[in-house]
């Protein structure tokens, strides 16, 4: 077996796809949004709760005319949940911006009973020393209604 070694032209390649991989890691770390991935900052991941702080976890629930609940998401709404978390603030700012989720429902289900109601959730897992105890509770954030 013979080994060959890289050409000066060779080296010179990966050298400059290491150096523009680096500046573009660089650059969306300082500048970037999670949208620029693979070279976004990722700060979903930027954060961690204490060991004894609860872990959220978000949803948005929809009432539909018959009464029955409907989790929101991407498959059924077209809404991710990051964006949903990312606009956490919006929402509790101002709930009417949650009929628009109502209304992608409706575009993209066209044969199910229209929503009606519309709530931003967090579900708040308790930890205590870094485990789950199995205990939980909702904090409702936001509320939209449907006018009658």
């Amino acid at each position: 077996m013979q080994i060959q070694t890289l050409t000066a032209t060779g080296r010179l390649v990966r050298v400059l796809a290491t150096v523009a991989a680096f500046s573009l890691l660089l650059a969306g770390t300082i500048w970037g949004t999670d949208d620029h991935f693979p070279f976004g900052p990722f700060s979903m991941y930027a954060g961690i709760n204490g060991p004894n702080d609860p872990a959220p976890d978000t949803r948005v629930e929809g009432i539909d005319a018959t009464g029955a609940t409907v989790v929101l998401n991407e498959h059924n709404a077209g809404v991710r949940r990051a964006e949903v978390e990312g606009l956490e603030s919006a929402y509790v700012a101002d709930p009417e911006r949650l009929s628009f989720i109502a209304d992608s429902y409706a575009r993209m289900n066209p044969d199910a009973p229209p929503i009606v109601r519309v709530a931003f959730i967090v579900r708040l897992h308790e930890i205590r020393n870094s485990s789950l105890t199995g205990q939980w509770h909702d904090d409702t954030r936001a509320v939209w209604e449907r006018p009658s």
